[in-house]
């Protein structure tokens, strides 16, 4: 559980400077990989959660 946290925290803080660099450079190439590193993260995240939302109902 500490992993997938800790993976999650840094996961958000690579989109988040991808994101800064966009603003800074105004190159598209890094708003696109915080946008997919972002959905990644979220999909991950959404999974991991469903899967102990189904843990606790059995």
């Amino acid at each position: 559980m500490l992993l997938f946290r800790f993976a999650v925290f840094f996961l958000l803080l690579a989109a988040g400077a991808c994101f800064a660099f966009y603003i800074g450079t105004g190159q598209q190439r890094y708003r696109i990989w915080g946008i997919k590193i972002l959905k990644w993260t979220l999909i991950a995240a959404l999974g991991f959660f469903g899967v102990l939302f189904l843990e606790r109902l059995l």
